[in-house]
């Protein structure tokens, strides 16, 4: 893959946005796979919590809801929104519906499976599968599914730190 960094990749929001990652240089950076519908989706409520928590050092949480497990994240951009915003108070940044698996994974998710394989296959297992990427857009770690929020923030906190 020619795509070296990051920030060369772009995206659209929610709200039909397109969004350079290039506008989170100088960020550490946190991409999430979500769905609204599934055993995980309680992970929001921890995100927008590591959000609020480190936001003002740095800190940036990118969600990409995704419908490719077990059809956990059926409904349009509006009912995502929707859904995010009354039930778990969501401010990070979430974009568009995208596959994160198979040939029309979104260009970010090839990149980032390619860059931190996962264990056994670089496939995404499920949702909620967590990619942290440094202020200068290598990715650094990858968290599994069931890894709680809670769980990365010694990562998170020395990513910053950098």
């Amino acid at each position: 893959m020619s795509n070296s960094n990051f920030h060369q990749f772009e995206a659209e929001t929610l709200q039909g946005k397109k969004l350079s990652m290039s506008d989170f240089k100088g960020k550490t950076i946190m991409v999430v796979n979500t769905a609204s519908k599934c055993g995980l989706t309680p992970q929001y409520e921890g995100l927008e919590k590591l959000y609020q928590q480190y936001k003002d050092q740095g800190l940036e949480i990118l969600g990409f809801p995704c419908n490719q497990f077990g059809g956990q994240e059926p409904g349009s951009a509006d009912d995502i929104e929707e859904f995010c915003s009354v039930n778990y108070g969501v401010s990070f940044t979430m974009f568009s519906k995208v596959d994160v698996n198979g040939s029309n994974a979104h260009p970010i998710f090839k990149y980032l499976k390619k860059a931190l394989p996962g264990t056994l296959t670089n496939a995404i297992k499920w949702n909620f599968t967590k990619f942290l990427i440094d202020a200068e857009g290598n990715p650094i770690k990858r968290f599994a599914p069931t890894t709680e929020p809670s769980k990365m923030e010694a990562d998170i906190k020395a990513a910053l730190a950098s």
